[in-house]
């Protein structure tokens, strides 16, 4: 398996008991979002635009939780 980047590790992308394709697309669509919020924290020199990159990595992966929680409530 190839080195996953640091939003599929963030996101989780290797778990999915379930197997459901909907969840590898979920967790992937997320993963592909902290990797561009990830580099532009990466390249910014501002420590506020760091911070604000950093709480919008964090409510990514909440929200990504609770989006895969809803597609596999009925299971």
């Amino acid at each position: 398996m190839n080195e996953q980047t640091f939003g599929q590790r963030a996101c989780g992308v290797s778990f999915n008991p379930g197997g459901l394709p909907i969840v590898n697309r979920i967790k992937q669509q997320y993963a592909d979002l902290v990797d561009t919020l990830n580099d532009l924290r990466t390249i910014t020199k501002n420590e506020e635009e760091k911070r604000m990159l950093s709480i919008a990595i964090t409510e990514a992966q909440t929200s990504q939780m609770w989006a895969v929680k809803a597609v596999t409530w009925s299971l």
